[in-house]
Formats: C-alpha cells, sequence, structure tokens
C-alpha cells in the first residue's frame, strides 16, 4: 500500500515516521517545508501539493488542525480529492466535527474515494512509540484495509462504528479530559487551603484511587491550569464545544462532564 500523509506537527511527524520505518511507500507534505526536515534521512517522497501526493498514494491520512484545514487540503485547490485515483482512501486523524467528516465524505464518493475518520489520542510520544489510541468510524472493510498503516503508531486501534463515531468518541475523551483538569487543579488548591502541601499531595494521589492522567499533567504544570492554558486551552475549548453542538443536535445530556469541562476553560480563561 503506498501512504501519503499530511500534517507534520507534534503528533503527525512521528505518526509518518512510524509508517516510514514500517517499509510503507510513504510521500509527505506540509504547508510549513521546515516540517519536512526531520524525513530528508528517510526513504519518504515529498510532494509538491496535496494533489500531487494523493496522485501516487492509495491510503492519505490527514492530521491537520481543525475542520476548516481538513476541508482546504481535501477540496481545496490541489487539494486531495483532485489527485486521488478512484478506490481510494483518506483517513482523517484530526479531531473534529462528525458532520464535517460525513460531509467530506459526500464529496469524496463523487470522485470515488472513501473517507473515513480516526482521530487519535495520546500525543507526540505515544506516536512514537506506537501506542496511540487509533478511535476509527467508517465501514468496517475500509477500516481494516487501513488497520496495517494504523497499527503501525496505534495500540490499541479501535473500530467504532459508522462514519463519524470515531470522532464523537474522541470528543468525549477529550471533554472528560478536560472536566478531569478542573476537578485535580480544584483538589490541590483544596488541599493547599487546608494546609496540606499540594505536590505531597499529588504524590499521593498519584499513587491512590483518584489518580488520573489530568493529575499528572497538573502536576507536572505546577499545580495550576495557567501552564497549560496557552497551549491546550483553545484546542480543549474546541473539543468542549464540537460535543455541546452534537450533543444538542442529538438532544442528549451532558449531564456533569461538560459542566466540569467549562469550569476547567473558565480556569484557563478559555470562555469566550
Amino acid at each position: 500500500m503506498r501512504v501519503g500523509f499530511i500534517g507534520l506537527g507534534s503528533q503527525g511527524a512521528p505518526m509518518a515516521r512510524r509508517i516510514v520505518d514500517a517499509g510503507f511507500e510513504t510521500t509527505v507534505w506540509a504547508r510549513r517545508p521546515a516540517t519536512l526536515l526531520p524525513f530528508e534521512d528517510t526513504p519518504a517522497k515529498r510532494a509538491g501539493s496535496p494533489a500531487e501526493l494523493a496522485s501516487v498514494s492509495d491510503l492519505v491520512c490527514v492530521c491537520v488542525v481543525g475542520d476548516a484545514d481538513v476541508e482546504e487540503v481535501l477540496t481545496g485547490g490541489a487539494g486531495v480529492l483532485s489527485g486521488l485515483r478512484r478506490g481510494g482512501v483518506v483517513a482523517v486523524h484530526s479531531t473534529v466535527h462528525p458532520d464535517t467528516c460525513r460531509r467530506l465524505a459526500d464529496i469524496a464518493r463523487t470522485h470515488g474515494v472513501t473517507l473515513i475518520d480516526a482521530p487519535v489520542s495520546g500525543g507526540g510520544p505515544a506516536a512514537a512509540e506506537g501506542r496511540l489510541v487509533v478511535m476509527a468510524g467508517g465501514e468496517q472493510g475500509t477500516v481494516a484495509y487501513c488497520r496495517p498503516v494504523f497499527e503501525t503508531y496505534g495500540d490499541p486501534v479501535v473500530h467504532m462504528g459508522p462514519l463519524g463515531s470515531g470522532q464523537v468518541a474522541k470528543l468525549l475523551n477529550n471533554v472528560l479530559f478536560t472536566a478531569h483538569l478542573a476537578t485535580a487543579a480544584s483538589t490541590l488548591a483544596l488541599g493547599r487551603d487546608l494546609a496540606v502541601d499540594p505536590a505531597a499531595l499529588a504524590r499521593v494521589i498519584s499513587h491512590g484511587s483518584g489518580r488520573s492522567f489530568a493529575l499528572d499533567r497538573v502536576t507536572a504544570a505546577g499545580g495550576t491550569l495557567d501552564r497549560l492554558a496557552a497551549r491546550a486551552g483553545p484546542l480543549l475549548r474546541k473539543d468542549v464545544r464540537l460535543l455541546t453542538d452534537v450533543a444538542t443536535t442529538a438532544q442528549a445530556s451532558t449531564g456533569v462532564v461538560t459542566s466540569a469541562a467549562q469550569e476547567a476553560l473558565a480556569l484557563m480563561n478559555q470562555l469566550r
């Protein structure tokens, strides 16, 4: 299988490197030329546009930031869909609205192309070690076709169901993580008010039943959400907004999780 990879950021670059190292014929493209430099010592080919990349690929993986970015690389001038062969597959690793994937899948279908959603969780270190969680949504046979590539950087790779279900799972994961940030930061602050050393408290909880990945992140950031706000805040705000929209459309109750997530956003000054 020939693989194209678009989006060589902190998570996408190690994902693409795992594909190359696994022996797949790989072509990469990025809007920022500097992100291509780490691939100069690899067999990966570099394309001049998304369309050029697609023209030499059977599967195109897209790992850019947001909905507009995904749409641009797929349908914009010299986009993927103008170069990918009929029967080709696009896998959207970006975290976007599930309706965006469904709409783009309809457009892809007119080109004879199948699109699935396959957002990932874990970050750059997990990608480099091949232990990202891959949440795939789409036709079962297409997910099976992509699985050998996904398994170069993902463990586990989970087929969540129909198109869009991978995005819903990722949004739920991110909203729960955001809620955990609020409860972790608030717990450490309460401990401080009760004359308990926050560092000692974090050490105890990290070995107890209250441990969480979010607590580790808050502790590493000094016990508050201040350092996380600049980089993680806008992305988490986006995901909370997307999940709230999905739930509202489905007339589903969000319960306490979105309230706690909103509290985390407030602590990061991201409620705007």
